[in-house]
Protein backbone atom coordinates (compact mmCIF):
# COMPACT_ATOMS: atom_id res chain seq x y z
CA UNK A 1 0.00 0.00 0.00
CA UNK A 2 1.41 3.14 -1.41
CA UNK A 3 1.01 6.94 0.39
CA UNK A 4 1.32 9.90 -0.86
CA UNK A 5 4.19 10.88 1.21
CA UNK A 6 6.58 7.20 0.47
CA UNK A 7 9.62 8.41 -0.71
CA UNK A 8 12.77 6.67 -1.38
CA UNK A 9 16.18 7.48 0.18
CA UNK A 10 18.92 7.19 -2.07
CA UNK A 11 22.37 6.30 -0.75
CA UNK A 12 25.68 7.64 -1.76
CA UNK A 13 27.90 5.13 -3.51
CA UNK A 14 31.33 5.88 -0.34
CA UNK A 15 28.08 5.29 2.14
CA UNK A 16 29.56 2.69 4.52
CA UNK A 17 26.85 1.13 7.25
CA UNK A 18 28.19 1.31 10.20
CA UNK A 19 28.10 -1.18 13.53
CA UNK A 20 26.13 -0.45 17.03
CA UNK A 21 26.67 -1.81 20.03
CA UNK A 22 24.44 -4.84 20.70
CA UNK A 23 23.26 -4.95 24.07
CA UNK A 24 21.63 -7.82 25.49
CA UNK A 25 18.05 -7.86 26.20
CA UNK A 26 15.67 -10.03 28.82
CA UNK A 27 13.32 -12.38 27.06
CA UNK A 28 10.81 -10.06 28.36
CA UNK A 29 12.25 -7.16 26.28
CA UNK A 30 12.74 -9.42 23.30
CA UNK A 31 8.95 -10.10 23.10
CA UNK A 32 7.98 -6.35 23.75
CA UNK A 33 10.42 -5.64 20.61
CA UNK A 34 8.87 -7.91 18.77
CA UNK A 35 5.42 -7.21 19.42
CA UNK A 36 6.06 -3.90 18.54
CA UNK A 37 7.81 -4.45 15.21
CA UNK A 38 4.96 -6.51 14.35
CA UNK A 39 2.17 -4.51 14.83
CA UNK A 40 3.80 -1.28 12.96
CA UNK A 41 4.40 -3.56 10.20
CA UNK A 42 0.99 -4.63 10.25
CA UNK A 43 -0.19 -1.15 10.65
CA UNK A 44 2.28 -0.01 7.52
CA UNK A 45 3.98 2.73 9.53
CA UNK A 46 6.84 0.69 8.99
CA UNK A 47 8.33 -1.24 6.12
CA UNK A 48 11.24 -4.06 5.83
CA UNK A 49 14.46 -2.40 4.87
CA UNK A 50 17.27 -3.87 2.35
CA UNK A 51 19.71 -1.85 4.27
CA UNK A 52 21.84 -3.30 6.36
CA UNK A 53 22.07 -0.29 8.72
CA UNK A 54 20.55 -1.36 12.41
CA UNK A 55 18.64 1.61 14.82
CA UNK A 56 18.74 2.01 18.43
CA UNK A 57 14.85 0.66 20.46
CA UNK A 58 15.55 1.97 23.79
CA UNK A 59 12.43 1.35 26.36
CA UNK A 60 10.24 3.85 28.71
CA UNK A 61 8.94 1.96 31.91
CA UNK A 62 5.29 3.11 32.40
CA UNK A 63 3.65 3.75 35.82
CA UNK A 64 2.36 0.46 36.02
CA UNK A 65 6.16 -0.68 35.81
CA UNK A 66 5.86 -2.40 32.25
CA UNK A 67 8.20 -1.14 29.75
CA UNK A 68 6.92 0.22 26.59
CA UNK A 69 9.15 0.80 23.17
Amino acid sequence: MRKVWDHTIDLKEEFIPRKGKVYPLSREEREEIREFITEQIRKWYIRLSKLLQTVSVFFVEKKDGKKMV
